[in-house]
C-alpha cells in the first residue's frame, strides 16, 4: 500500500488480496485498485466524495506522465463540489489507447510549469489552473461552486484570470469569466452559492454575501442580501434542526428557537427574509425574491442569458410527474345479456 493507502494489485500478492476482500478487510476503488475497507459515515454523498478521491487517487498511482486535473484535482485541493465527478480527469500527453478504461476522462492540454503542483506526492494542476478549467469545462454552478470556496482558501481571482487569458482555446472563456468574476469567498456551502447563482441569473444587482444586520439585539449574519432593498435571502438547511445531527452536544430544538427569535428582531428593523430550502425549485426562489423588489426594480431586470437554469442535485428527490387524467370509461348501453 502507498502513501495515498491505495494497494495496487500488480504490486501484491493476489491471493493475499482475495483473502482481505473475502474477510471484508479490503475492498475495491476501481479496476486493479483496492484500499483497507473504511466504514460509511452514514451520509451517503460525504462516503461518494471519499470513494471519488481514492478513486482519484487510484489512478493517479496507475498511470505515468500525467496530471490530476479538473474537478478531480478540485478534489485533492480540497474544495468544495455540487457533485462528485463520474469519472477521473487527468492531462495527459499522449492519446490514449482504444482500450483505455471508461472511468478517465483524458485530457491534451498545455501545462506550464506553474501550473503544476504535488498533493500528498500527486502530482496536480495548481489551484489557480484547477479552478480555470472547470470554469471552462463544467456548469456554470458546478464551476461557481467550485471557484467560491477556492477564493475563501487563498486563490488569487488575478492570477486565475491571468490563466484563463493564456489559454490559446478561446472556446468557453467568456463565461469562464463571467464565473470568476462572480465568485465569492464568502459563501459557506454550495447551497448558499446556488440560491446566489439563481438570483444573479435572474439580473438582480449583485448582493452581499454574509450581510451585517443590526438591531438592538445584536448583530446578525445573512446568507446573502441587498441594503437599498433591505432585503435577505437565507438557505434554511435543515441539518442544523434535527437532533445530534452536529454532534453529541447539538441542540436541535435551541437552534430552532434562536433561528425564530433571530428572525424576529431582523423584521422588527423592517428587514423582508426570504427563506430558501433544498426542495424549491428555482423558478420558486426567483418568484418569491421578486415579489420582495419594488415594481421599478422588478421591470428593470435583465436576466443573465449567459447562465443556464441551475442543474439538479442528486440529493434532492425529483418530484414525481404528475400522472395523466384518466378518461372517462364509455357508458354501456343498456342490451339484451
Amino acid at each position: 500500500m502507498n502513501q495515498t493507502g491505495i494497494l495496487l494489485a500488480r504490486h501484491h500478492d493476489r491471493e493475499a488480496l482475495r483473502r482481505a476482500l473475502r474477510t471484508n478487510r479490503a475492498e475495491k476503488v476501481r479496476r486493479g485498485a483496492y484500499r483497507s475497507r473504511r466504514p460509511s459515515t452514514g451520509d451517503r454523498f460525504r462516503d461518494a466524495d471519499d470513494l471519488a478521491r481514492a478513486r482519484t487517487l487510484a489512478v493517479a498511482a496507475q498511470l505515468r506522465h500525467v496530471w490530476v486535473s479538473h474537478e478531480s484535482a478540485a478534489l485533492l485541493h480540497g474544495l468544495r463540489l455540487w457533485q462528485p465527478p463520474d469519472r477521473v480527469h487527468v492531462v495527459q500527453k499522449y492519446r490514449a489507447s482504444s482500450a483505455s478504461a471508461d472511468d478517465i476522462a483524458r485530457h491534451r492540454l498545455d501545462l506550464t510549469e506553474d501550473e503544476k503542483v504535488l498533493i500528498d506526492g500527486v502530482a496536480t494542476t495548481s489551484l489557480e489552473r484547477t479552478v480555470v478549467d472547470c470554469c471552462v469545462a463544467l456548469h456554470p454552478l458546478l464551476a461557481l461552486v467550485i471557484a467560491d470556496h477556492a477564493l475563501a482558501l487563498g486563490m488569487d481571482r488575478a492570477a486565475a484570470l491571468a490563466v484563463l487569458d493564456a489559454r490559446r482555446d478561446p472556446r468557453g472563456r467568456r463565461r469562464a469569466r463571467l464565473v470568476l468574476e462572480l465568485a465569492d469567498p464568502g459563501a459557506e456551502s454550495a447551497w448558499e452559492t446556488w440560491l446566489r447563482y439563481i438570483v444573479v441569473r435572474a439580473g438582480l444587482p449583485r448582493p452581499t454575501v454574509q450581510l451585517q444586520v443590526r438591531t438592538p439585539h445584536g448583530d446578525y449574519r445573512a446568507d446573502l442580501g441587498w441594503a437599498e432593498f433591505r432585503l435577505l435571502a437565507e438557505f434554511d438547511g435543515r441539518v442544523k434542526y434535527t437532533p445530534g445531527a452536529l454532534g453529541p452536544g447539538h441542540d436541535a430544538d435551541r437552534a430552532l428557537f434562536d433561528e425564530k427569535r433571530r428572525e424576529d428582531h431582523v423584521r422588527e428593523e423592517d428587514w423582508g427574509v426570504v427563506r430558501v430550502t433544498a426542495s424549491d425549485t428555482p423558478d420558486e426562489v426567483e418568484a418569491r425574491v421578486l415579489r420582495r423588489l419594488p415594481p421599478a426594480t422588478r421591470e428593470a431586470l435583465t436576466p443573465l442569458h449567459m447562465l443556464p437554469p441551475p442543474p439538479h442535485h442528486p440529493a434532492v428527490p425529483r418530484a414525481a410527474p404528475a400522472r395523466p387524467a384518466r378518461p372517462p370509461r364509455p357508458t354501456r348501453k343498456a342490451g339484451p345479456r
